[in-house]
């Protein structure tokens, strides 16, 4: 009998766009519908294919095979394009790892029920993605072949604008670029709709934090650690934002002490401040632990009870596991 705490996560490879994400998309579509319709500024799928025509050209030709393989009416073209959706701000934690070893390590932290908990791999343009997945194509954090890895937190800020979800800037982002510097460029120049922190490390061991914020210009930092706030104009919640300092705090006193290990860095993510338990913020518990291993090409997905599940481009396996996830007991 499954108990609240137990939670599927799965892992799904997908080279081309076909029937397992036509699948997956059916089973979860009238609630992304439910949620699509919540936005303060609709769009129709005519205008949001224009969008993406316009600041991701390269990625239109995924757009248009996803919403043949759906058959889309005007609602699934409009919700795939990911143009002007909802607000839904998130939690999360993320350091990217640059000494001997290259790593990216993040705690995402979201409701349960509103996650698709897919690790999908792809090679969808001509280059292998793995992801964590988000609204079926988008990206919430992930790596691809060149040794580019990504991550999101959210912003803490309450600005609101026009523009795409960071998650589908992030699939771009995979899918086209090699280094933290092309990255930077593709960000830079398309708009999203909400505050983001987006930290990046390629292969080189090059690594970025950037501040994105509706209508405003990217700061660009080398800061290597990102929680969820940041560090200029007006807030949308201090007691989350006093929390996300007290974690950004955590990580970069430990990350200063050069004793400390990759193994330990990760451990770290595992524990409080930066696991966090659901029931102490309203459902939005620590889901999981991702550790992307830019030399190995490969994720871990780990949780402090101990359970674990690894992928790698050269040793990717479908599964499914079922893991009693500590933060939503």
């Amino acid at each position: 009998m499954m108990r609240p705490s137990d939670l599927l996560f799965t892992a799904q490879l997908e080279y081309h766009v076909g029937d397992k994400l036509c699948q997956d998309f059916f089973s979860v579509w009238p609630a992304y519908h439910r949620w699509f319709q919540l936005s303060e500024h609709p769009v129709t799928g005519v205008e949001g294919r224009l969008q993406i025509a316009r600041h991701m050209p390269e990625l239109l030709g995924t757009y248009d095979t996803l919403c043949a393989n759906l058959q889309a009416d005007e609602h699934v073209a409009a919700f795939l394009s990911l143009y002007n959706p909802p607000s839904f701000p998130t939690g999360c934690s993320q350091m990217a790892w640059n000494r001997e070893s290259k790593s990216l390590i993040r705690n995402y932290d979201f409701p349960a029920s509103l996650s698709e908990k897919k690790l999908l791999c792809t090679n969808w343009n001509g280059t292998k993605v793995m992801a964590m997945t988000d609204c079926i194509w988008g990206v919430l954090d992930g790596i691809n072949e060149h040794g580019l890895a990504v991550s999101l937190a959210y912003g803490g800020r309450a600005k609101r604008g026009k523009g795409f979800s960071i998650t589908l800037v992030l699939r771009y982002v995979l899918e086209f670029c090699k280094t933290v510097e092309q990255a930077i460029e593709v960000i830079e120049r398309i708009p999203v709709h909400m505050p983001y922190n987006v930290t990046l490390i390629d292969s080189s061991g090059e690594v970025s934090t950037v501040e994105i914020c509706p209508e405003q210009e990217p700061r660009v930092t080398k800061q290597t650690c990102a929680t969820n706030h940041q560090h200029e104009g007006e807030v949308e919640n201090l007691d989350a934002v006093a929390d996300s300092t007290l974690r950004e705090g955590y990580i970069a006193t430990r990350m200063a002490d050069p004793s400390v290990t990759e193994q330990a860095a990760v451990g770290m993510f595992l524990q409080p401040p930066l696991y966090r338990k659901a029931k102490d913020w309203c459902g939005w518990g620590t889901l999981y632990t991702s550790w992307y291993n830019l030399n190995e090409g490969s994720v871990t997905l780990l949780w402090p009870n101990g359970q674990s599940l690894k992928q790698s481009f050269s040793h990717f396996v479908e599964t499914s596991l079922v893991v009693d996830v500590p933060s939503f007991r």
